[in-house]
């Protein structure tokens, strides 16, 4: 009956935080209420009793005094100087702009909304449908926590397996050039027809661009690089994430206001309790389904049926695709991974290998209907409709399928990247 609740709740749209509240809340009735309730309560705020949590607030944090920094624009100049003189040369902008944007934020849906508001009217100027525009956006921004530093993969390595965040952050950069270079030979075959030619920019423009552009680059290669050299944890990598985007906004580039403060720390305090929320829900369901032994009777299942690697990656491929239709990533993920990965372990499998294709494979879901949160943030700014986005989001999709297929079954574009460092 639990399950039913909880499935019930789902389908009429209750947030996923909830929903497993809901489900516990008749489990605790049902049974003998009083320790029923100090056990569940103890366990969500024990998911929540964690130090190294704190960097998940704080790389939000960071995401937003970026954005308010003026570096998005930035991004968008740089990666024009870079990309933006080939065929459908916006097009790719766009993408390579969301592959630096990535090391700044950690988040695909901040990447659309950052990146969107200046492409899809841009794009539409030079000559892209708005719909297209608004589909490339959001496809790319997939790339956003899949780079590092990425909130997902902070949250599958401190809460769900303990998997080493400095090799799954390595790990992760391989899968994301791979799908901007996927993207970008998409849009040169398929949309370079759009692009109307502008006059280039002038030679001290350019290098006035280059320059500022290194200085939000800087910030990703310092934190990723002082976690790698073991001289901060992630969380202390975090704080020092905040302290950088602060000082580029208000004393190098000097657009962030001190009058803006407070109001990207609340959004910065909303973002993170809504993470929060989930991670204390999925810790009392995780101990609930714990308690009834349900990941021992799956493994058992598992191990009895799938006696290949290659039979449970699909499979597990598979499962996360769907379940990306309908819940968001990091939900699905904290309820998912508890289960499958010691399966996963169990076929030796390498972990690091899992949890990029777990990433990669739900980030695929920010981008397909019915739920899915990129596709509507980019409406939000495009206004074409769910229907002409979706038309157009569908070859982006098989795209990043085609990807996540490469790296599901050739490992070393994955696991080279930590195992030539040492990790």
């Amino acid at each position: 009956m639990v399950y039913v609740i909880l499935a019930a709740c789902l389908i009429v749209g209750v947030p996923i935080a909830f929903s497993i509240v809901a489900a516990l809340l008749y489990f605790m009735a049902a049974g003998e209420f009083p320790y029923h309730l100090r056990i569940v309560a103890t366990q969500m705020f024990g998911g929540m009793k964690s130090y190294p949590l704190l960097a998940i607030p704080l790389f939000i944090l960071a995401g937003e005094l970026m954005n308010e920094s003026g570096i998005t624009s930035r991004i968008i100049a740089f990666a024009n100087i870079l990309v933006g003189r080939f065929r459908a040369g916006l097009a790719l902008v766009n993408i390579w702009a969301s592959v630096i944007f990535a090391g700044l934020s950690g988040s695909a849906v901040a990447d659309t909304s950052a990146i969107g508001r200046v492409f899809i009217p841009e794009m539409e100027k030079r000559g892209y449908p708005r719909d297209f525009a608004a589909a490339i956006t959001a496809a790319s921004s997939v790339i956003g926590p899949i780079i590092p530093p990425s909130i997902p993969v902070i949250i599958y390595a401190l809460t769900v397996t303990g998997v080493s965040v400095p090799a799954l952050f390595l790990a992760g950069v391989m899968p994301g050039v791979l799908l901007a270079c996927f993207l970008s030979v998409y849009v040169v075959i398929f949309a370079g027809h759009y692009e109307k030619p502008v006059e280039g920019k002038s030679t001290e423009s350019k290098k006035k661009i280059l320059i500022q552009g290194i200085i939000p680059l800087l910030m990703p290669i310092f934190v990723v690089g002082s976690i790698l050299a073991g001289i901060v944890t992630p969380t202390e990598a975090a704080s020092f994430a905040v302290a950088y985007a602060l000082i580029v906004g208000l004393f190098m580039f000097r657009e962030l206001k001190i009058s803006a403060l407070p109001g990207i720390f609340g959004r910065s305090m909303r973002d993170s309790a809504v993470i929060m929320i989930v991670i204390s829900a999925v810790a009392a369901a995780n101990w609930l389904l714990t308690y009834n032994r349900i990941p021992n009777m799956i493994t058992d299942f598992a191990l009895e049926f799938m006696t290949e690697r290659w039979m449970f990656l699909i499979a597990t491929m598979i499962l996360f695709l769907f379940v990306g239709l309908f819940l968001e990533g990091i939900a699905a993920m904290l309820v998912l991974v508890p289960i499958l990965h010691p399966i996963a372990v169990s076929l030796g499998i390498d972990p690091t290998h899992f949890g990029i294709l777990v990433v990669f494979n739900l980030m695929i879901g920010l981008i397909t209907p019915p739920m899915g949160l990129c596709l509507f943030v980019a409406d939000s700014i495009a206004n074409v409709g769910l229907g002409r986005l979706t038309k157009q989001i569908i070859p982006l999709f098989l795209v990043e399928l085609v990807v996540l297929i490469i790296l599901t079954f050739v490992p070393i574009t994955v696991i080279g990247l930590p195992r030539l460092l040492g990790f």
